[in-house]
Formats: C-alpha cells, sequence, structure tokens
C-alpha cells in the first residue's frame, strides 16, 4: 500500500469522488485539506467534520504557506486553476481519485473509456462478469467513487470495472488495468482540452502503463482510436473489434452473429446480433467491445453470450419512459455530445421530435443537424446553446425550430405536436450543466413531466 506517512494532502473538490477519498484517507490517518469553490454552508456538516478549520471554501484559495505533497483533483475541477500551477511548481504530486484508489487499494482492473458508449459499455462488463460468478466492483465515471470499493478489495481476486472519463485520465500517473477499452475518439469536451490532439493524448493515458500480459480492446472502425492504437506506443496487446469488417483475431460480426476468433483457426460463435435487446449500431459496437474485454479475461463465451442476450440497457441512455397515446418518450440524456446523440438518432424510428441544447462545450453541431437524415421532424431548444444549435440547423437547411423556456416546455410542446407512432426524444448533444447538476437529475426531470403528461391525459 501506498505509504502516506508525513504527507500532506489537499482534496480538491469536495463532490462524490472528493468526499469519498477524503473518507478513505482519514480512516488511513492521513493529514489532509480540502478546497472547494461552494460555500461552506452548501458543503454540508459532513464535509466541515472531516476537515475543520483545514477547509477552504467559496473559493478561497489555500495559504501560500501550505506546502502540500499531494494535490487530490476531483475530475470536475479545472487543472489550471492558479492554486494548483502554483503546487506544481512546488514539486506537488497532482493526482485523481481513480489513482489514490489504485495506489491504495487492489482488485484488477478492466478500464472503458472513449468519448461515447462508456456506461453502457462498463455496465455490460460489469454484468457478464457478475454473471460469470466473479467478485466485481462497477466504479468510476459511471458514479461509483474506485476509492470506495479499492480497500476492500485489497485482499480479494475482484475485478474492478472502471467507467473513466478523459477529466479522469488527465490525472492517472501509476494506474495499470489489466485490460483496457477504447471505444471511440469524436471531438468533445474542447472547452478543457482545447485541441482534438490534447484530448486524444489524454484518451491515450488508459494504456500508458500497460505491459506484456495486458490487453488493449479497441474499435477497429473508428478512425482516431485505431490510429492511437498503432502509433501511440501501446505495450498491450491489441484486441480489435468491428461490425464492419472481419477480422483475422478479434470480435467481430458475420452473417449476423457475433463471433471471436483468437490463436486458433476457427471462429467461435457467441450469439446473434438480433438477440441483443439494446437497439442500434453503436450499441452493437458496445456489446462487441464488452465481449473481447470479458474474453481475453477469461469469461468462458457460454457466460458472455448469456449475459448479452439479458442486457436491457441503462437508465437514460435510449430508455423508454412511456407511450401515451401511441406517442413514444425516449430519454436519452446521457447523448451529452453530438455525436452521442447522432447515434441515438440513428437507433430511433423516423418521426421524431428532438428536445436538444445545453451547456456549451465549444461543440459544432454541423455533423448532428446533418444527421437529422429526414428523421426529425421538430427541433425544440432550450439552454446555452440554443440558439447556436438553431443557427447550425438554419446553415444546414432545417427549419422546423421551436426555442423553449425550460423543460416542461419542450415536452409538452412535442406531445402537442406528435402522434401515434412518433417520438419524443431527450437527446441533448449537449452536457446539463447549464440549467442541472448532472445528465441524471435532467433525465429524470424528463420523466417526471411525461408523468405529468400521463397524469392529464
Amino acid at each position: 500500500m501506498w505509504d502516506l506517512k508525513e504527507k500532506r494532502l489537499l482534496i480538491v473538490g469536495l463532490g462524490k469522488s472528493g468526499l469519498a477519498a477524503a473518507r478513505v484517507l482519514t480512516a488511513l490517518g492521513a493529514m489532509i485539506w480540502g478546497y472547494d469553490a461552494k460555500d461552506i454552508g452548501a458543503l454540508g456538516a459532513e464535509t466541515a467534520a472531516l476537515f475543520g478549520e483545514r477547509l477552504y471554501a467559496g473559493g478561497a484559495a489555500p495559504d501560500t504557506d501550505d506546502i502540500f505533497d499531494v494535490l487530490v483533483m476531483s475530475p470536475g475541477v479545472p487543472p489550471d486553476l492558479p492554486f494548483i500551477l502554483a503546487a506544481r511548481e512546488t514539486g506537488a504530486e497532482i493526482i485523481g481519485e481513480t489513482e489514490l484508489a489504485f495506489r491504495l487499494g487492489g482488485g484488477r482492473y478492466i478500464a472503458i473509456t472513449g468519448t461515447n458508449g462508456k456506461t453502457t459499455t462498463t455496465t455490460l462488463i460489469g454484468e457478464i462478469f457478475k454473471n460469470s460468478g466473479k467478485k466485481t466492483e462497477v466504479v468510476g465515471n459511471i458514479g461509483v467513487p474506485a476509492i470506495t470499493a479499492a480497500l476492500a478489495a485489497a485482499e480479494s481476486e475482484t475485478f474492478m470495472v472502471a467507467e473513466l472519463s478523459s477529466f479522469q485520465l488527465e490525472t492517472v500517473r501509476d494506474f495499470r488495468p489489466m485490460v483496457s477499452v477504447l471505444l471511440n475518439i469524436t471531438p468533445d469536451h474542447m472547452d478543457r482540452h482545447k485541441s482534438m490532439e490534447n484530448y486524444t493524448e489524454t484518451k491515450a493515458r488508459v494504456f500508458m502503463n500497460q505491459r506484456d500480459g495486458d490487453f488493449f480492446v479497441v474499435n477497429r472502425d473508428d478512425g482516431a482510436a485505431w490510429d492511437l492504437a498503432l502509433s501511440g506506443g501501446c505495450k498491450a496487446a491489441i484486441i480489435p473489434f468491428s461490425r464492419r469488417r472481419m477480422l483475422d483475431f478479434g470480435v467481430f460480426v458475420a452473417d449476423g452473429r457475433i463471433v471471436l476468433r483468437g490463436a486458433f483457426p476457427e471462429s467461435i460463435d457467441v450469439c446473434g446480433t438480433d438477440e441483443l435487446l439494446i437497439p442500434g449500431a453503436h450499441n452493437l459496437e458496445n456489446a462487441l467491445a464488452a465481449t473481447a474485454a470479458s474474453w481475453v479475461a477469461g469469461i468462458p463465451v457460454a457466460d458472455i453470450a448469456r449475459s448479452l442476450r439479458a442486457f436491457a440497457g441503462v437508465e437514460h441512455r435510449l430508455e423508454l419512459a412511456d407511450v401515451i397515446d401511441g406517442v413514444r418518450f425516449v430519454n436519452d440524456s446521457k447523448g451529452t455530445n453530438p455525436d452521442s446523440s447522432a447515434k441515438a438518432l440513428d437507433a430511433t424510428a423516423p418521426g421524431i421530435f428532438l428536445i436538444a441544447g445545453g451547456y456549451d462545450k465549444h461543440a459544432d453541431f454541423t455533423s448532428f443537424i446533418d444527421s437529422f437524415g429526414g428523421k426529425v421532424r421538430r427541433l425544440l431548444l432550450m439552454g446555452a446553446t440554443a440558439e447556436k444549435i438553431k443557427a447550425a440547423a438554419f446553415a444546414r437547411g432545417f427549419d422546423d425550430v421551436t426555442l423553449c423556456a425550460d423543460m416542461e416546455t419542450c415536452v409538452e410542446t412535442g406531445f402537442r405536436s406528435a402522434g401515434a407512432g412518433d417520438t419524443v426524444l431527450l437527446s441533448p448533444a449537449c452536457a446539463s450543466w447549464d440549467m442541472y447538476s448532472c445528465f441524471e437529475e435532467r433525465g429524470e426531470h424528463f420523466k417526471r413531466c411525461v408523468r405529468g403528461i400521463r397524469e392529464n391525459a
């Protein structure tokens, strides 16, 4: 275990992952301080009790007299705040909660990243491992801090199935998963990473410490991801998956079947693509990635197939909320970037009343509008990017656009305009942070609005 004796640690950001780190470090006897932009009253009694006088709240920067050995960063905190840069200059190590969990705990990590599909793939891999009888913890960006489970895994053979965002990967240092997975790379979080080059380099950190005996599962059909696999210095065994081409080695689709091929000449049949319950080409890719990661980790093919056939998807990702008077209401609040929402449109039948808009991550919405393909009948926009998306729509010749003040107005307008067989789809193509604390809160609000229509129908 990492020796914390006489180390001074500053936990930066006291949300879910920051508090989890604070609890563990306190239990281990570490000397900790805390920082958060929220006022102390908004942080709550537990936070005040954990840190006492060692709490910098309301955005007050730590005193220059406090020299820290380690800063434990929450993923939502920008790494270029002045006091963070100053701490780096003094020699402080900058890590995140994922790195902290890896150093302090145990378990064998299966790490999943990519622009889109992370939550579905992570959840599916977790289900496959659990259904195969493996002790499994599903952690990371999916909502459960890794540090919460890491110490319990120290003396066990627990599999730590971790969804990792680019923000979390920014602060890994020694983290080494036994299996890493890269689903795809498309533009996202340009407000934070500034360029695709920076964003791609951050994604490469998922495999940077892997060695012989480890595995890197990567999408052969995604040009940026495959280029990174070939040129990014990966030292793990590269395991490709593809829904578009036959592979000499890896996991792919042949004659409507998911098959895998290893160091043996014949292919192994897993299951039919039509047996999957999760819709869309993107979810087929997620299933292929989950199959590959589970296979190289030693899960029997029969257990993989059984889980693939049973998996119904995750909340807030193409989740059917209700059907009222023949109108389907689908919650895809997890669609937090244009490419993700384009995939949701591809998986949805024509006759779509699309609710979009939210926090501005400096995305280009041109390709998003182009993905409508005659399937979207009306675009209902809310949030900070409403005018920006409207301008992109008009520029691409789509002019059935309605600006709405809030979610209630979007849902009601969509329902009044739709007919039997149509879909009111929430897939915002944006993050939620302008109006909501997270995409889950946004999705729950959408479902409450749908329930309101049901009650008044």
